[in-house]
């Protein structure tokens, strides 16, 4: 059966609808081939990073890293050295200017304050008329450790012990000197109770102004330590970036050579020599003020501080001498045997003679050991009047006791007066001492921080500028 073959199939039908009109200007976009998906935004640190290691696979590339790296190193050398040299040159200065000067005045505070109570007892021996000299005498003593105390409080730390001390020195000195003149009024009248006033304003004085006293030098002293060890500390961290620094250029030096066979590139031999420039006078500044801060501390610092102990030690052996007078053997020891001021005086002049043989020994020149030696032979003068103002006074012989504790010629109070001037001569000398070799040691520091920066940041130049001549080859 013949079937007719089948016909073609009839053409689509054409949509009559007209064409949608493109806007004129409008580049014709094109369309999206099929199966693919927009690719999706991608933040600045991915964008960055994929630059980098595009850059990283070209010479060039690896040159602009290489470059910021380098002179990063650099400018991070100079700034930690800046700042660490700075910070221990204000160290410096704050040993000069700071702690040994509030050391000092604490020190200072201690013996006006025992000066004051060895004259209050020396007046009061003087008879019902106290002389006039020993009158101003207390009050320049008093009026000098309350004007020592308002400086100490502005420059203390507000919240730190030597504030407390402080707080306890200003609340109990009106207390002594109010005990002090009311047994001077009843001296003045012939009342025995004069005596027990003197005595309990020296209770006060030796058990609670002067131990505040020396818990404010003490805390004072200890500040004046840290700032010495805070100035003398080596700045690791610099040095140690230094190193860095240094084998990071050797480095790039090398690989210029091995990849261009050129021995120098200026710009990272100058950025190799400011470093080393700036490494020798870290070391060389930091090694001159250790030494300066070191004759500071052997010749200076630990003198002043036995001076100190040593005139300490006269002014409470003569306060306990003068009240022996004054108490007449009333005050015993804990064991009942013996005279308690007598002992207190023994204990101090055996301190004084210590501490005297210490500063003799420290003492570097003979400026310094002139006084000393003075204060040592006047001591024995001292020591030998003591004995027979004691013989006297026990063999009844008040009177001729109290000529040779108070009387104006061959009297212990005179030996004391030469001993107490001659430590002062020897503390103005050591003073002076630490003085010069602290301010040395900070002037070794001075232009370091600056230069550092300045060396850091030239060095950054030349390494730049060194990278970019071997970039220049590739242009």
């Amino acid at each position: 059966m013949t079937h007719p073959p089948n016909a073609p199939a009839a053409p689509a039908a054409r949509s009559t609808a007209p064409a949608p009109v493109r806007p004129t200007g409008v580049p014709t976009q094109p369309s999206p081939a099929p199966g693919t998906v927009p690719p999706q935004g991608r933040g600045a640190w991915a964008v960055g990073r994929e630059r980098l290691r595009v850059a990283a696979t070209t010479e060039p590339g690896r040159l602009q890293i290489l470059g910021a790296v380098l002179a990063a190193l650099l400018v991070a050398f100079g700034v930690v050295t800046a700042f660490q040299v700075d910070d221990r040159a204000a160290a410096a200065d704050d040993v000069v200017h700071r702690s040994q000067p509030l050391s000092g005045d604490a020190a200072a505070i201690y013996r006006y304050l025992a000066d004051a109570d060895t004259t209050a007892a020396s007046g009061f021996l003087a008879g019902t008329l106290e002389p006039e000299e020993s009158r101003k005498r207390y009050d320049r003593d008093i009026a000098a450790a309350a004007r020592l105390l308002v400086e100490a409080a502005a420059g203390t730390d507000g919240s730190g012990r030597s504030a407390a001390e402080i707080a306890t020195l200003n609340e109990q000195l009106p207390r002594y000197t109010g005990l002090v003149e009311r047994a001077r009024a009843a001296n003045r009248q012939g009342l025995p109770l004069g005596g027990a006033y003197l005595r309990y304003a020296n209770q006060q004085m030796t058990s609670t102004l002067l131990p505040a006293a020396e818990r404010l030098y003490t805390a004072e002293t200890e500040r004046l330590r840290k700032d010495d060890v805070s100035a003398r500390t080596w700045p690791y961290l610099s040095v140690a970036v230094g190193l860095i620094v240094l084998v990071a250029l050797g480095w790039a030096q090398r690989r210029n050579y091995v990849r261009t066979h050129r021995v120098f590139n200026h710009g990272l031999l100058a950025a190799t020599a400011a470093t080393v420039v700036a490494l020798l006078w870290l070391a060389t500044a930091h090694t001159l003020a250790r030494a300066g801060l070191n004759d500071a501390q052997a010749h200076g610092q630990e003198s002043l501080q036995v001076l100190n102990t040593a005139r300490i030690s006269s002014l409470t052996a003569r306060a306990n001498e003068n009240l022996t007078l004054v108490a007449r053997g009333a005050v015993l020891t804990e064991d009942r045997t013996k005279d308690k001021y007598e002992a207190d005086y023994a204990a101090s002049m055996e301190a004084l003679t210590g501490a005297l043989a210490a500063a003799d020994a420290l003492a570097d020149d003979a400026d310094g050991r002139t006084p000393v030696d003075e204060a040592v032979n006047r001591v024995r003068t001292w020591q030998t009047l003591h004995k027979e103002a004691r013989s006297k006074d026990e063999a009844g012989d008040y009177e001729g006791a109290l000529v040779r504790i108070v009387g104006p010629k061959d009297s212990t109070g005179q030996a004391f007066d030469q001993v107490d001037a001659a430590l002062e001569r020897a503390l103005v000398h050591e003073k002076a001492e630490f003085t010069r070799s602290a301010e040395d040691a900070g002037a070794a520091l001075t232009a370091l921080p600056l230069g550092a920066a300045a060396l850091g940041i030239l060095g950054a130049a030349g390494a730049v500028l060194g990278i970019n001549r071997r970039l220049s080859e590739y242009r």
